[in-house]
């Protein structure tokens, strides 16, 4: 019992460790190696070689490859894709409190997606008051960004966009493929390596990334950008062994809380790091989004507002943390074993 419980417990840690500090070790990297399609690539393909050697080793399963699943897949990892792409250069055009801030916005553009163009019921009271809160905190961060930035909050729009789109359509259009969790996760991430070539010459960055090396000549090699590239990689993997292994041990009520309690470690951590965080006010505003978003994640398991058993899937690439809700009936149908963002 007592091995168990240090099992348990050692797994949630290591899961609240990788969660939180994933979005700085991103920025981090993007710091240190400004090749935004190159590095989710290296990202991708990480994830896909630790899937498949894993896989061969035994100490996971996931669903074989075949073109017919990929196909019908390709909609779902091209949307993942540019989710992934704006995300990382929101990273770098921005610092970590704004990605936080805009990725809790979520809820409130999936509520009005929801209630417009699925024809779901209007959100319930509380539902409504945690949507105003979660708007009225980015609004404060967004006017008293001294950092702003044109270039900046385009990403972050851009961003916000394709996030949501994934999660009110592409999600459903995934859970009834019948994908496991690393079937999922070896799908997302080859299409998106694969697609990843396609936005290098599409943006120039192919030519950046040329011209940097031809100028460097033989010193083009450099240890603080490979470290920083390196934890993002790893981190971008551990995430979903430790969000897979801890959804599994524990309730999902106790998984949810430790995702909440990473929200603010997040920001903890970002500020007593280095100064590339909002101000003193733009925090509290951060905050009170933060709060926002625990008071909808608790309106939205009331038994008077048609509750979702929650699934999470983590979409790797960049180490993307992104939470999945799936109804009774699409879990039935599918049933993956998901885990979180």
């Amino acid at each position: 019992m007592a091995k168990q419980a240090y099992a348990t417990s050692s797994l949630v840690v290591g899961y609240a460790l990788c969660s939180s500090l994933l979005a700085i070790i991103n920025k981090y990297a993007i710091t240190k190696f400004s090749y935004p399609g190159l590095l989710t690539a290296l990202q991708y393909l990480t994830s896909v070689a630790g899937v498949w050697t894993l896989g061969k080793l035994g100490l996971l399963y996931h669903d074989p490859f075949n073109f017919q699943t990929a196909k019908k897949f390709a909609p779902a990892a091209l949307v993942f894709y540019l989710a992934i792409f704006t995300n990382t250069h929101l990273l770098k055009h921005a610092n970590v409190d704004t990605f936080i801030v805009f990725r809790s916005l979520t809820p409130l553009l999936v509520a009005i997606a929801d209630t417009a163009f699925r024809k779901q019921p209007c959100p319930s009271k509380l539902t409504f008051v945690s949507l105003v809160t979660i708007l009225g905190g980015a609004v404060g961060y967004v006017m008293t960004d001294s950092a702003f930035s044109l270039t900046a909050y385009s990403w972050a729009v851009a961003y916000l966009v394709t996030i949501t789109t994934e999660m009110v359509y592409i999600k459903h259009m995934v859970t009834n493929l019948g994908l496991n969790t690393w079937g999922f996760v070896l799908y997302n991430n080859l299409l998106s390596l694969i697609m990843a070539p396609v936005f290098w010459f599409l943006t120039g960055e192919h030519l950046s990334v040329f011209r940097a090396m031809e100028s460097r000549g033989q010193n083009w090699f450099e240890l603080d950008a490979f470290v920083a590239v390196s934890l993002s990689c790893v981190f971008g993997l551990l995430i979903s062994f430790f969000g897979f292994a801890a959804r599994k041990a524990i309730s999902a009520t106790a998984f949810t809380v430790t995702g909440v309690v990473n929200k603010f470690l997040t920001v903890a951590i970002n500020v007593m790091i280095w100064d590339k965080h909002a101000s003193s006010f733009g925090l509290v505003c951060l905050l009170f989004t933060l709060a926002g978003g625990v008071l909808y994640q608790q309106s939205v398991t009331t038994k008077g507002n048609s509750p979702v058993q929650r699934e999470a899937v983590v979409k790797q690439g960049n180490g993307e943390d992104t939470e999945v809700e799936l109804d009774e009936k699409q879990i039935q149908v599918s049933s993956p074993k998901d885990s979180n963002v």
